[in-house]
């Protein structure tokens, strides 16, 4: 990590080949490679980076272990620098999931399984992935501590908040958001500039958001790339070019947003639990599942 205050972060915005780990693992390599002689603390992929956007019907070929050589050829390659990519894990009783692994001092630090699968418009996660099941957060320093969501996750707003509340002071974003994914009627784009600012404004944290370029399938990728401040201010930003886009963030700025909106500071978080309660109770859902 960076010494002192100051958290330096990165995103690659890159294109995949659809279903060509390998080819994928080699850029991923040679961005690691360009954001270590950067500096960078810490390095977000988009989602599925190293399968492609619409690996699914693949799954069987495609999914790794968290104890495949591949994951350790990338820890080993970041050495202290956190590296967060995208990939179709194979978890426990041959159960795939739409994941992302972070690496960190060489080895595998945490993992999220996407929650909110998107099967919507021309998405179809729920088809080839089961839905994961918890939203934690990491330690990276003494000050930092990192949330990670995919994507159609942070559709959610209760994700963002269980992220918030457990003491995230940074969220990463990876996506894989193309001009066609959910309808002509929406606008991807915009719906993302507007939920990062959101996010980094009442919350306090800043919003890395990492979002894939290139063309898949007739689906287009427009990238926007963005490091947002926890102002809700753009620190760096991308449009369509395939780069390396780096910022720096203080943790002072964290400090002060939180001061001046204390959202975190005023989550009640009994209160949510209980309201939780009582409407599971209303709704009539049995206490089996309530436990699931």
């Amino acid at each position: 990590m960076s010494p002192g205050s100051v958290l330096r972060v990165a995103v690659a915005q890159i294109p995949t080949v659809l279903g060509d780990f390998d080819a994928n693992l080699d850029l991923h390599l040679r961005y690691i490679e360009r954001a270590r002689r950067a500096d960078v603390d810490c390095l977000l992929f988009p989602e599925l980076s190293l399968t492609g956007h619409s690996a699914g019907p693949e799954t069987l070929e495609l999914a790794r272990h968290r104890d495949d050589p591949a994951i350790a050829e990338l820890a080993a390659a970041s050495g202290p620098m956190c590296t967060l990519f995208g990939l179709i894990e194979e978890g426990p009783a041959a159960q795939f999931y739409n994941a992302v692994f972070a690496v960190k001092d060489s080895e595998l630090a945490f993992l999220h399984r996407k929650v909110n699968l998107a099967t919507y418009g021309r998405l179809d996660d729920a088809k080839h992935f089961a839905t994961g099941r918890y939203v934690e957060t990491f330690v990276l320093d003494s000050f930092w501590r990192a949330g990670v969501l995919i994507c159609n996750d942070v559709f959610n707003p209760a994700l963002v908040h269980l992220a918030a509340t457990q003491g995230a002071t940074v969220l990463f974003v990876p996506s894989s958001s193309a001009l066609e994914a959910v309808g002509a009627a929406f606008d991807n784009p915009g719906g993302w500039d507007l939920s990062c600012r959101f996010y980094a404004s009442m919350y306090g944290f800043p919003v890395i958001f990492a979002n894939r370029v290139g063309d898949e399938n007739d689906l287009h990728f427009w990238g926007g790339s963005r490091i947002v401040g926890p102002n809700g201010k753009a620190l760096a930003f991308l449009e369509t070019a395939e780069d390396l886009l780096v910022a720096s963030i203080d943790q002072d700025s964290v400090r002060q947003a939180r001061i001046l909106l204390p959202t975190v500071r005023d989550s009640n978080l009994s209160l949510i639990t209980r309201e939780m309660n009582r409407l599971q109770s209303i709704l009539g859902i049995p206490e089996s599942v309530r436990q699931l």
